[in-house]
């Protein structure tokens, strides 16, 4: 009768499911400034098991947080996470945002300037400031050799990259640890979307 009764056994898991013993699929909200470039990349993550719920906004900094809570309450979500980069966003509003992420209990994949350093960091370690243009150039030139030719909202960059992704999160990992502390308004370049990358594969199934 306890062996039946611990087959049966039923726990009440994040956000109030209702789960038996077999782990729950995670489900992630993942809020994208920009329609195209970051959503694009993420659609394409492949990580079975795992529900993905993406959405694309022209909001940014607190107005992006913002919309993420809203679409919060929609669903029930393990994780919330948003994506955007530095841009031309003033300091003051960078850390705005981060501060009510945090009170909101929200995640923040944030690249400093772009997020194609984040690309850039499956071919090389950048730990030097660039222009914003020189991202695409050097990412052109990087893709060229793989036989590849790379324009602003390519949709199959995951795929492409996807056997150097283990580097990029060394990469990312190294960059982001040479501050002290890290500032994501200063930090730059800096990226934190290699968080967001190993959250989705720590949850994925084979």
């Amino acid at each position: 009768m306890a062996r039946q009764a611990g087959r049966n056994e039923r726990r009440r898991g994040r956000c109030g499911r209702i789960v038996g013993r077999r782990e729950v699929r995670q489900r992630f909200l993942i809020v994208c400034e920009g329609e195209k470039t970051e959503p694009g990349y993420f659609r394409s993550f492949q990580v079975p098991g795992v529900v993905v719920d993406i959405r694309s906004t022209t909001n940014r900094g607190l107005d992006l947080i913002n919309e993420a809570v809203r679409h919060r309450t929609q669903d029930e979500y393990d994780q919330v996470w948003c994506v955007f980069d530095r841009d031309d966003l003033p300091d003051a509003v960078i850390r705005q945002a981060f501060n009510h992420a945090r009170r909101e209990d929200i995640n923040i994949a944030f690249s400093n300037q772009a997020f194609e350093l984040w690309y850039l960091l499956h071919f090389d370690y950048y730990n030097t400031a660039m222009m914003r243009q020189d991202y695409s150039s050097r990412l052109c030139g990087h893709l060229r050799t793989l036989g590849y030719t790379y324009t602003k909202n390519s949709t199959n960059m995951y795929t492409i990259l996807l056997d150097r992704q283990a580097t990029a999160i060394d990469h990312a990992h190294r960059l982001y640890a040479q501050y002290s502390p890290w500032d994501p308004a200063t930090a730059d370049p800096s990226t934190t979307v290699h968080l967001l990358v190993e959250e989705l594969n720590k949850h994925r199934r084979p």
